[in-house]
């Protein structure tokens, strides 16, 4: 989404963009295709190089001859990489990092693979970037190269993302619910890393103190027929307070409409999107540390630690007794964080300034 993002902001500038994807192109392929950047899928089994796959790559470059290549993520990064070497093009490679690995690397073998391979190999890329600042300490731990690494968080449209008492009552009116209810949201796929067992445990927690909250929850399989879902639900004992909205292309809308924000994430994070998008929308938040969350937040929201859902239950109770207008005045500052440090135009600006100052380098 960020990469759509990031050139959705840079289509003015004076670059030429072309998409290859490792696996297929996916939703998101779909609208980077919309915005007029060619997209390649190479539809590579679990989007991972192998010799044909690699063949495929180099004559994609070879026809693409591109000034500057930047991988995104960790095996398109690697493929960037080694497409390069084996291609013969001179251009510029930079690598994109958008994870802290924490759990990765006791995760699955083949991604732990992969970022192990990177630590090996990334000496090779002009650039590193990081869309945190955790992320880039950590992965020097393991051993990537620091020299040449750099940290460009993700930017936010303050344009599209942005308070509305419209769209508070339109979501209240959608759930049933009364205007004056209070909404405390979660915006996450479903993924253990996310952690939603430690959310529904606060919320039944808080349902002691607060019983007129309610849990708005969007995301890839936030819904009843997942059977882990209903699982937590039901053990929560909050399954009428609770709303699953599963995935849900009005965010927007939905960000603006609740009255504090969530991230209970227990690893993995970078600089986390969902966050950001509801300070945009004048909503504050109360975050796990994990990732760059902390930063992002800065002294306006509240930050636990993770796996404790006492500890998230008891930082939204704060936020609900301050009462709405201090509420509100929070979200304004929350809102002007964003507008000073983090819209989509200074990070795309951060990316089009790097791509030009390595493309003079290669060229004078």
């Amino acid at each position: 989404m960020m990469l759509l993002k990031l050139l959705t902001a840079m289509g003015s500038s004076p670059f030429r963009p072309v998409v290859i994807s490792l696996g297929n192109c996916g939703t998101v392929g779909t609208r980077i295709e919309e915005l007029g950047v060619p997209v390649h899928a190479l539809n590579l089994r679990g989007g991972s190089p192998s010799p044909r796959g690699l063949w495929q790559l180099r004559s994609l470059l070879h026809h693409v001859q591109p000034g500057l290549i930047q991988g995104w993520m960790y095996h398109g990064n690697l493929a960037a990489s080694v497409a390069r070497l084996f291609s013969g093009i001179r251009a510029p490679v930079l690598w994109n990092i958008r994870a802290t690995p924490d759990d990765l690397l006791h995760g699955k073998a083949s991604t732990a693979a992969v970022i192990r391979a990177g630590a090996i190999l990334s000496r090779l890329p002009q650039r590193i970037i990081y869309n945190s600042r955790r992320g880039a300490v950590q992965h020097a731990a393991i051993g990537y190269f620091t020299p040449r690494s750099l940290v460009i968080p993700n930017g936010f449209d303050c344009e599209i993302f942005k308070p509305s008492q419209e769209a508070r009552l339109q979501l209240r009116q959608e759930l049933g619910l009364r205007a004056d209810s209070i909404l405390v949201g979660l915006i996450a796929r479903f993924h253990p890393m996310k952690d939603h067992a430690t959310f529904f445990q606060a919320a039944a927690l808080l349902n002691a103190r607060h019983p007129n909250v309610h849990y708005v929850l969007a995301g890839h399989r936030m819904e009843l027929e997942n059977a882990a879902i209903q699982a937590m639900l039901q053990a929560s004992h909050v399954t009428d307070k609770v709303h699953l909205l599963g995935e849900r292309h009005d965010m927007p809308a939905i960000n603006a409409a609740l009255d504090i924000a969530s991230l209970s994430s227990s690893s993995s994070e970078g600089f986390p999107n969902v966050i950001g998008e509801a300070m945009a929308s004048g909503v504050p938040s109360v975050v796990t540390d994990v990732g760059d969350a902390a930063w992002l937040v800065g002294d306006i929201g509240r930050i636990v630690q993770p796996g404790d859902p006492a500890a998230l239950a008891a930082a939204w109770s704060d936020l609900i007794n301050i009462g709405p207008d201090a509420r509100r005045a929070m979200g304004a500052r929350c809102r002007a964080r964003v507008l000073s440090e983090f819209t989509l135009n200074r990070v795309a600006n951060k990316y089009a300034d790097l791509y030009g100052e390595l493309l003079i380098g290669r060229n004078g």
